[in-house]
């Protein structure tokens, strides 16, 4: 669903991203793990079309997102590390908002709001402002809202970021039922438990280059460590910024 194909992106002098190439399939949930700064985010925003590649292409469904963005946008939901409201609409408003503008005729706007608030347990107060929302339900109608025209591939930056156990365990759950139901998701994050616990493979960025990526044995082996993903992420990482 996803292909990544020597992606380079300057900024100035700096490479943000050097030539990186990897694949998400559907029904697959990839973990995208780096140091700060390592080039996570400035890759999701490439594959999302927000930022313009220096070299290499990304691939949507087999359209090129940059090339031709239409057709690739339609199979994709970008949610970013900050998540952005209107703050003068409430969350249901904004979502029959953003339902609309993916395409969705009236009802099946309404129809498919509902069941992304159901989902996500934010009826009781989605028709507040969000000016009044905590960050974690934020977060919520943010995600709500990339799901509202089941994209084939989900592209989340840190998840995970303000949200109380409770939430993060509905989130993690969610992620995983789009991934169950075929949906490829590419998931930056630096929790490396949820990580640990969710993932299907793992790729390991550092300084804007693909370290390593596998399922979490084959890191292991690699790490030749036994431990945690946070040992292994930790040995490799060590091992890459020595070179």
């Amino acid at each position: 669903m996803l292909a990544i194909e020597n992606l380079t992106k300057r900024f100035g002098n700096n490479v943000a991203v050097n030539a990186l190439s990897l694949q998400v399939r559907p029904g697959e949930l990839y973990a995208f793990l780096g140091p700060n700064g390592a080039g996570k985010t400035t890759t999701l925003k490439c594959v999302a079309g927000l930022l313009w590649p220096s070299g290499g292409r990304v691939l949507v469904g087999g359209h090129d997102v940059h090339a031709d963005p239409v057709p690739a946008k339609r199979l994709l939901s970008y949610v970013p590390d900050q998540p952005y409201l209107y703050d003068k609409l409430s969350g249901r408003e904004f979502l029959l908002f953003v339902g609309r503008l993916y395409g969705l005729d009236r009802d099946s706007c309404t129809q498919a709001v509902e069941e992304v608030l159901d989902l996500f347990e934010a009826d009781g107060w989605a028709g507040e402002l969000a000016e009044n929302y905590s960050h974690g339900m934020r977060q919520k109608i943010v995600l709500a809202a990339a799901l509202l025209h089941d994209p084939k591939l989900l592209v989340v930056d840190e998840p995970m970021v303000g949200l109380d156990p409770a939430s993060a365990k509905l989130m993690k759950g969610v992620l995983r039922e789009r991934v169950e139901s075929g949906c490829a998701v590419l998931m930056s994050t630096h929790t490396l438990p949820m990580a640990e616990e969710v993932a299907d493979r793992i790729g390991i960025i550092h300084r804007g280059r693909l370290v390593i990526e596998g399922t979490q044995d084959d890191l292991r082996r690699a790490a030749s460590t036994s431990g945690t993903l946070e040992d292994v992420f930790l040995e490799l990482t060590e091992a890459a910024a020595a070179k």
